[in-house]
């Protein structure tokens, strides 16, 4: 049974994930009107459900795995609110159902609602000509970020890589920083770090880096 948390907290959750890329919390309110506190955002950011990123006094937030996990949990359980009408329902049931059907044919909510254009992507490279692995991180990265120059976790980048070493993608990343092709740069909040952030990560001098930002090529 998924973690119990409060409205908002749920819909946060359930809105990032649906999203399925970084988030302004601004954004949060304006489109899905989820107005998440900052005592709200701490706790699920604390029980690693979410990544959360300051920049300019402005938080952008993100979906992780196991917050996924928690919300096709709780749909696949959730239950209309009282007095509902047949319509509600019967709404509620069908997405119940869905969700129930996606976790035992072992397909993930995230995959069902964004997969198949992902997959077509990766499909045309497959069947290109090779590609250069400068031009496999590029993809990666526009598939991932939604705004020009954003931080994107490496967490996220590499497992598109077609299973490229981490030494041979260190060198390349590397080699982009230091070309001004792209930056690197630490996630500052290091209680919000996964096992996969930090395996992900690149040392530079005495830091590790976590995010990556690739300007336009």
């Amino acid at each position: 049974m998924a973690e119990k948390f409060g409205t908002d907290e749920r819909g946060a959750l359930i809105a990032l994930t649906l999203a399925n890329e970084e988030v302004p919390n601004a954004e949060l309110v304006k489109t899905y009107g989820v107005k998440l506190s900052p005592t709200a955002r701490e706790r699920l950011e604390t029980k690693g459900l979410i990544a959360v990123r300051k920049q300019s006094g402005r938080y952008y937030l993100q979906i992780k795995g196991p917050g996924i996990t928690w919300c096709e949990d709780h749909l696949a359980e959730v239950e209309p609110p009282q007095r509902p009408g047949p319509m509600v329902r019967t709404v509620f049931e069908v997405l119940r159902r869905l969700v129930r059907r996606l976790r035992d044919r072992k397909v993930s909510l995230v995959d069902f609602l964004h997969g198949e254009d992902e997959q077509r992507r990766l499909d045309a490279l497959d069947t290109a000509a090779p590609v250069d692995l400068e031009t496999l991180i590029r993809e990666a990265y526009r598939q991932l970020a939604t705004r020009p120059q954003q931080f994107v976790r490496l967490a996220q980048i590499r497992p598109k890589l077609n299973g490229v070493a981490k030494a041979e993608v260190d060198e390349k990343l590397l080699e982009l920083m230091k070309t001004s092709k792209a930056q690197l740069a630490p996630d500052s909040n290091r209680r919000g770090l996964t096992d996969e952030d930090r395996a992900a990560a690149i040392r530079v001098g005495r830091e590790d880096k976590h995010l990556l930002s690739i300007g336009e090529s």
